[in-house]
Order: structure tokens, then sequence, then C-alpha cells
């Protein structure tokens, strides 16, 4: 455990990027630390379809897998849940607009080389089944990276940051976040925390 963290406000924390950032490994963290469910979107998704990813793709194509999405969104945003979503939600206006809506939004950001390194063959992410992963990483970072600026209230730049220091600096940006926003902070004693102190593969 990180810190002792008790929410005094709404704090309901989205977490973007693209896929294997760590959405949901920190998510799962995030929401232990806060006292709160954690919500991934594509589970989400798959639950309520009733089939997986992949299968939604094969059998909507990708713009019906987005409607999907976007319901699912709109459903659960805003509720007292941590809220891992997928990497491309990001892509339609009126997803962005409820993410601008609920903050805080944090972008978990890592190098395309290490994300590939990391999801090459796996044959649950349907963007890049048969492809090269970096390439396609590339692709999708020239056309997400635009709106993950323009969603986050926070970057993440995790570089070698383990899961431990991803999480406490996160923590550390909430209680700034939430000073900002409602004159009062997450109980927690800060500490000094020094990144480079943790320099592990997450």
């Amino acid at each position: 455990m990180v810190d002792s963290v008790k929410i005094q406000s709404e704090v309901y924390p989205v977490l973007i990027g693209l896929m294997g950032c760590g959405k949901t490994s920190i998510g799962k963290l995030l929401s232990k630390e806060l006292g709160l469910k954690l919500v991934d979107l594509d589970h989400y998704i798959v639950e309520k379809a009733g089939k997986t990813i992949p299968e939604i793709f094969a059998e909507q194509g990708e713009e019906g897998f987005r409607d999907l999405e976007s319901e699912a969104l709109a459903e659960v945003i805003g509720k007292p849940v941590v809220l891992s979503t997928g990497g491309g939600a990001v892509m339609r206006a009126e997803n962005r607009a409820l993410m601008e809506a609920h903050a805080p939004v944090i972008w978990l950001k890592s190098s395309l080389e290490f994300l590939a390194n990391r999801i090459q063959g796996d044959k649950n992410r349907p963007l890049i089944v048969g492809r090269d992963a970096l390439t396609t990483l590339q692709q999708l970072a020239e056309i997400r990276y635009p709106y993950y600026t323009q969603c986050a209230d926070y970057i993440l730049h995790r570089g070698k940051l383990n899961k431990a220091a991803s999480l406490k600096a996160v923590l550390e940006y909430l209680r700034s976040w939430q000073y900002e926003q409602h004159g009062d902070a997450l109980s927690a004693d800060k500490g000094t925390y020094n990144p480079l102190d943790v320099i592990e593969p997450f």
C-alpha cells in the first residue's frame, strides 16, 4: 500500500493511453488506494455484448465496436469508479467531451518501442493481429496523441517507473487536483518522492 488515502471529495479518475500502457494494472492499484471500484471499459463492453472484442470486430467492424464503446462510456463515466478506457475511446468527439466534463483524466504514456514489446502477438488486440506492433502503434500515436493531449489533465511519462512509482505519482497529482478543485486534499502524508528511486520494469 503506497499511502493511506481517503476520499474527501468526488475524485473519480479516468485513465487514457495507448494499448499496453498499463491502464488496467495501474487502475487496479489506484482503485484499491481510493476505495473505488475499477471499471475496465473494454471488459464492460464484453460483458454487456456477451462477445469478445475480436468477435465484435469480426461481426460489426471497428465502427460497430466504437458505437458500443461510446454507449458504455456514457453509462459509466462520472460514477464513483476508477475508469480505465480503451486506447481508441478518445477518437469520437462526444467521448472526448464526456471525459473533459468528468476530470481528472490521466494519460499514461510510455515509449512506443516499450509498448510494442509488451503487446506484440496479443490475439486479444484486433488492431495488431497479423501486423507489426510498432508500426501500428506509430500510426495510432500520430492520430490519437493530439486527442490524448486535448483530454488529459495530467500526463504521466512512465519511462522506467514501476507500478508502485507510477501509482504514487498519480496519487500526488490527484491530491493536487482535488485541492485546486475543492480546497481540500486526499488525506495522506505526501512525504518526499523521487521517481528515480524506483527505476524498475513494471
